[in-house]
C-alpha cells in the first residue's frame, strides 16, 4: 500500500503541506476562500528543529495501537487506510497518546483528526504530496 513519506533532509519547513492539507479538507473549492484569514487545522504538521524540519502525518500502520486503544470505535482500517468516524469518536484522546508518531491530533470540536490520505475528498495523490514544492514529501510503497 502507498503511504506519506517525507525526507526531511528535504523539507525546506515552508508549512506549504499544512495550506494543502487544510484546504483538501476544507469542502470548499477555492484556497483562499478555504483559508484566508482562517485558523487551520491541518493533519500533518510541520516540527522545526534548529537543524532539521520534517513532517508528521499517519503512518497507517499495519498493527496500529491507536485502533487498539480507540475505547468507542471510531478508529478503523479500511483498505490499510486508519480512519476516523467523528461521530463515534468520545475525545477521549487515548489514540494521541498510543500513537507512537504523534500523528493524531485533537480538533476544534473536541474529536480527532488524522490523516486518511485523502481517500475521500480528491483521491489519487494526497493534497500534502502535490504542494510540496522541495519533494521532500512523497506518496509511495515502500
Amino acid at each position: 500500500m502507498k503511504r506519506v513519506y517525507v525526507n526531511e533532509q528535504w523539507c525546506l519547513g515552508c508549512h506549504l503541506c499544512e495550506y494543502y492539507c487544510a484546504f483538501a479538507n476544507s469542502g470548499v473549492n477555492d484556497m483562499v476562500k478555504a483559508l484566508k484569514d482562517k485558523d487551520i487545522y491541518p493533519n500533518i504538521q510541520i516540527e522545526e528543529d534548529k537543524d532539521v524540519s520534517f513532517a508528521v502525518s499517519c503512518r497507517h500502520c499495519r498493527d496500529p495501537l491507536c485502533v487498539k486503544s480507540c475505547i468507542s470505535g471510531s478508529l478503523s482500517i479500511s483498505d490499510g487506510v486508519i480512519k476516523v468516524d467523528q461521530d463515534k469518536c468520545v475525545g477521549c484522546y487515548t489514540c494521541i497518546l498510543a500513537c507512537p508518531y504523534g500523528a493524531i491530533l485533537p480538533s476544534p470540536r473536541g474529536v480527532v483528526q488524522k490523516c486518511e490520505l485523502c481517500v475521500d475528498n480528491i483521491g489519487g495523490t494526497p493534497n500534502c504530496v502535490k504542494g510540496c514544492p522541495n519533494a521532500a514529501i512523497v506518496f509511495e510503497e515502500r
